[in-house]
């Protein structure tokens, strides 16, 4: 397998060598047929007939995901592809993640077996984490920087729709409450980068320390590996086990857009918001609400949800981030800041109402009822703090 991954590698790093090679000297980029006969005649060589012990499949997939590599490229360039751009492919490393991908001719099954059979590799015994609904069409044989190795199956299938409900959910997303939802509950965050932060620490100096291609900083090495691997799988296993609670108890589900990469450019809370994985919950939200018939809802990010009351929507005004709680100036509510946002998310969501409506448009004076109804609450001028609070 390592002499696989190599030759992988190899073949990418020198195609898109060549690549770079034609388009510094003005030609076109060569096509996925060229790079294709370009291996051909590389295997002919004596520098590179090594490349002939090890499958042709994987080393032809190396060369459509450089293809497809450009293809995001251009396309984000272009203006075709949404969300953020796209860089040009770079150089695979030896000591980073490394994956080779085997199409149906390349790999076998073998029917109520733990063993897979691999070209030009042989049978491999393997840990099924869950049975396969059908026949796969591809496997990507995959290896971590924390010498994990892991097999993907690609298959095709038609996920069983939840039965409908008529509950619906609004999300507040925090920092101190990974999520607060529309029913008052809140959700702690697991923050396991926060939780391991000093051993990172540690482990992160010790390898600083160590002399570059001794063994002793391959080991070290190889220690951050697992412990990045151990953050990144307890954060992944909270995010999917609270998206898939949410998607099996309501029907349809609205969150805030919100602008996660300028939050992030902000030196105090960078660290805290990239340990929660906000945009990594929210696609995990939109793909399981397609696979199992759910109705996943965007609103506006400049939708003011924590300066409006939920009971009579008056606009207080912004509030600065440690104001938790506050009591609206107009009908007096007291209002957990985070609850209230959520319940202000899932009426912008088009789901609910308030209790006044919404009808008609809240004035600061009392002055003058509304129609039909007598007035009990004297001027605002009138009012003090200590009245509110009782």
């Amino acid at each position: 397998m390592s002499q696989l991954f190599g030759c992988c590698r190899v073949v990418f790093n020198d195609a898109l060598a060549y690549c770079q090679e034609q388009h510094r000297a003005g030609n076109k980029k060569p096509s996925s047929n060229e790079l294709s006969k370009r291996l051909t005649e590389l295997k002919k060589t004596e520098e590179k007939q090594w490349l002939t012990e090890v499958s042709s499949v994987p080393l032809q997939q190396s060369l459509r995901d450089l293809e497809q590599a450009y293809s995001n490229f251009f396309k984000s360039c272009k203006g075709q592809r949404k969300g953020k751009k796209v860089k040009p492919p770079k150089f695979k490393k030896r000591k980073s993640k490394q994956s080779a991908r085997f199409m149906d001719n390349g790999f076998k099954l073998y029917p109520n077996s733990d063993y897979i059979h691999l070209a030009k590799i042989g049978d491999i015994r393997v840990i099924w984490s869950r049975e396969l609904p059908a026949v796969p069409s591809s496997a990507t044989l995959i290896k971590d920087s924390a010498n994990r190795y892991f097999v993907s199956f690609v298959v095709e299938f038609n996920p069983q729709q939840l039965p409908k409900n008529e509950q619906s959910v609004g999300i507040d997303l925090g920092i101190t409450d990974f999520a607060t939802l529309s029913n008052g509950e809140k959700i702690k965050s697991s923050k396991p980068l926060k939780k391991q932060l000093k051993r990172l620490r540690k482990l992160q100096q010790n390898l600083s320390r160590e002399q570059n291609g001794s063994k002793r900083r391959e080991v070290t090495r190889k220690k951050l590996a697992k412990l990045h691997a151990k953050i990144s799988d307890t954060r992944n296993d909270f995010l999917h086990k609270l998206s898939t609670k949410i998607i099996r108890e309501n029907q349809t589900i609205v969150l805030e857009d919100l602008n996660v990469s300028g939050m992030m450019k902000n030196r105090k809370l960078a660290r805290a918001i990239s340990d929660l994985g906000w945009q990594y919950f929210r696609t995990m939200l939109e793909a399981k609400s397609v696979m199992y018939g759910r109705d996943f809802r965007i609103i506006d990010r400049w939708t003011p949800t924590s300066q409006t009351c939920s009971c009579c929507g008056f606009k207080g005004g912004k509030k600065e981030l440690n104001v938790r709680e506050w009591i609206c100036l107009n009908c007096g509510t007291f209002h957990d800041r985070d609850v209230n946002a959520a319940i202000n998310i899932l009426v912008a969501g088009g789901l609910s109402e308030t209790l006044n409506g919404r009808g008609e448009k809240v004035r600061l004076s009392a002055k003058k009822a509304h129609l039909g109804e007598a007035s009990t609450l004297p001027a605002f001028k009138q009012l003090s703090i200590f009245d509110l609070l009782k």
